[in-house]
């Protein structure tokens, strides 16, 4: 059944907190890297499944608005981005499930490849240098020279 409530939430809440936080954002132009907001998106953001309609519906919206601020405040000096985090994240309430592969889960303390280039055995994202977070922080110690709006980070084995 389709109803707007997930939707409503989950754009409102992204909406309302921009709205919120982008004058603090412009107010902080002092500080050593540029002001950042990160939206955290899945791959609903950009692709729709069956019995997921509220939720993608969401995620777009919310990819939608934080493109839109990019493009809006990214010449103001205020770095926005979309990062796509999609799969099972390897954390205590999810240590019993299994898959096919045993590296399938994205490790807490795993890095996007791209940023490291460092590769972990058997492709798995990589471990012994940074976390998810590193992506974060990388996002936001970018220069305002080379913002990078969206960046996607997921298991090999994880379909999209």
């Amino acid at each position: 059944m389709l109803t707007p409530d997930p939707i409503t939430r989950c754009s409102r809440g992204a909406f309302l907190f921009s709205k919120a936080t982008i004058p603090l954002l412009l107010a902080s132009k002092h500080l050593e890297h540029p002001p950042t907001l990160i939206f955290t998106g899945a791959t609903a953001s950009v692709k729709a499944s069956a019995n997921f309609s509220a939720f993608a519906a969401g995620k777009w919206a919310t990819r939608a608005l934080s493109q839109s601020l990019a493009k809006e405040f990214g010449p103001q000096g205020v770095h926005v981005s979309h990062a796509i985090i999609d799969g099972v994240i390897d954390i205590p309430r999810t240590k019993e499930w299994t898959f096919d592969a045993e590296d399938a889960k994205i490790s807490p303390d795993a890095v996007s490849l791209a940023l490291s280039n460092i590769y972990g055995r058997r492709g798995e994202l990589t471990t012994g240098h940074g976390k998810i977070a590193d992506a974060y922080w990388h996002l936001h110690t970018q220069p305002r020279t080379a913002f990078t709006w969206e960046l996607d980070i997921r298991p090999y084995v994880e379909r999209w």
